[in-house]
């Protein structure tokens, strides 16, 4: 099964390992997904920050702003 990973140069999705480590992310499990990277990369943040205010028992608010506008 092919793995597909976004390269964050080029902004184009590659079947393997194509170019330099650094400049891809990855790997997916689709092309579909891969096309996705920045957008799972900004939702997986943000859940990670709401994480870790929980954790610090703080607000959703950075900034003056909810974390999802960062």
């Amino acid at each position: 099964m092919s793995e597909f990973y976004y390269n964050t140069v080029t902004g184009e999705v590659e079947e393997g390992k194509q170019s330099a480590s650094n400049r891809l992310m990855g790997p997916y499990a689709s092309r579909e997904e891969a096309a996705r990277a920045l957008e799972i990369a900004a939702e997986r943040n943000a859940e990670w920050e709401r994480e870790n205010l929980a954790w610090d028992g703080e607000s959703e608010m950075v900034d003056g702003r909810s974390i999802d506008e960062h």
